[in-house]
């Protein structure tokens, strides 16, 4: 595959190739975790991973579309939720990189992100956020700030900076964003 292949591809379609078994869920989620692995160090886009089980839940994914089972409109598609204030059992999360939240680890759901694994899609990670999603800039004291896929020099703005910034940068063809004053608007401007 080569290295861009599938880093710009559209939600829908790349659901559609897994649907049609053009694309196993495994392959899929290993190219974006290789994307993740090579680029988001300079981004600094996704700040909590969780590829094992991600990886885990492609084999099933897999599975599922080789039986012929019902499948969800994101069945296999992998992406990120906000390190703000949606939770994951088992997953960390620091309300946008406040240091002394730096260990809390969810024991329940937020809708969101059941909504999407009930829908098919892995969540292979957590995009940075400032505090809260109180801030115009993807920046915190617990990871630092998101840079520009663009222009590393520059912040990616903010609330959803990380989210906007790894979708730009084709790590995840899709990440959560939320806007209550500008924190998805500043990222795409």
């Amino acid at each position: 595959m080569r290295s861009d292949e599938l880093a710009y591809e559209s939600v829908a379609d790349l659901a559609a190739r897994i649907r049609g078994r053009n694309l196993s869920p495994l392959e899929v989620v290993d190219y974006f975790i290789d994307r993740i692995e090579s680029r988001n160090p300079a981004i600094n886009a996704l700040v909590v991973f969780g590829f094992e089980e991600a990886r885990a839940r492609a084999r099933s994914a897999e599975k599922a579309v080789m039986s012929g089972a019902p499948l969800g409109p994101l069945h296999g598609v992998p992406l990120a939720i906000k390190d703000c204030f949606d939770f994951k059992p088992g997953w960390r999360n620091t309300f946008g990189g406040v240091p002394a939240l730096k260990d809390y680890v969810a024991t329940t759901w937020s809708l969101w992100p059941e909504l999407l694994e009930r829908a098919g899609g892995i969540i292979l990670a957590k995009a940075n956020s400032p505090a809260f999603g109180f801030r115009g800039t993807c920046d915190n004291y617990l990871f630092g700030p998101t840079r520009n896929p663009f222009n590393l020099s520059k912040n990616s703005g903010g609330s959803s900076g990380g989210s906007a910034a790894a979708v730009a940068a084709g790590l995840l063809p899709l990440a959560e964003g939320g806007d209550g004053g500008g924190s998805i608007r500043i990222p795409a401007a």
